[in-house]
């Protein structure tokens, strides 16, 4: 194997370990892919932030937040309040259960409001920066010229990840036909949002 494949492969083997985990937009593509619903725009928003964010870290990005300390409390905060929403949301559905037909909830929502909910899963989550921007970056950097074999590997390792939940999750349809499973996930979904919210927070609190 030649030492960009090698570059290659590490960069997918330290992308999966870090994005095959319960986190928030994992739970976000996990229900669209149960629902059917905008699974193919869902898939390839949060794969083209963690490409661009990878990019961004290979490029020097985690350098830059370093220089500006007080951006991440910011986000921190920014993070907590919208997860704490979302998760308050899945609690109120667990509470309400409703069929698969119309997904749990009511009314299936509209492709704006989707991608809106994407995009802020991703990009007000500094959970994601840390990954993605600042321990990719910092670890890309230690292959030198073939920092971007490693960015690579990383990126295809969320390609990978995010295609086979989204477009997979329908294979748990038939669990997921019953308004008790639909409860279940998304009382996990609203404690998990809950949990990283609290996380954020306090990460804000002490500055970062």
């Amino acid at each position: 194997m030649t030492p960009s494949l090698l570059a290659a492969a590490a960069g997918l083997g330290l992308g999966l370990s870090l994005i095959v985990a319960i986190g928030a937009q994992n739970a976000f593509v996990l229900r669209q892919g149960l629902r059917l619903e905008h699974v193919a725009v869902v898939v390839a928003v949060c794969t083209a932030s963690d490409v661009v964010l990878i990019a961004a870290g290979v490029s020097g990005g985690g350098a830059l937040l370093t220089r500006l300390p007080w951006l991440v409390p910011v986000v921190c905060f920014a993070g907590a309040a919208f997860l704490l929403g979302y998760g308050s949301l899945a609690a109120r559905r667990a509470l309400r259960p409703a069929g698969l037909q119309a997904g749990p909830g009511g009314a299936a929502a509209g492709l704006t409001a989707t991608v809106g909910t994407a995009l802020a899963l991703t990009w007000l989550n500094p959970h994601v920066y840390l990954d993605t921007v600042v321990l990719l970056g910092s670890l890309a950097s230690t292959f030198g010229e073939r920092r971007w074999a490693f960015a690579a590997g990383a990126a295809a390792a969320s390609v990978a990840w995010f295609t086979a939940l989204g477009f997979g999750a329908r294979l748990l349809r038939p669990v997921f036909a019953r308004p008790a499973a639909w409860r279940v996930l998304d009382a996990v979904i609203a404690g998990v949002m809950t949990a990283l919210a609290v996380s954020l927070a306090v990460r804000g609190l002490q500055g970062g």
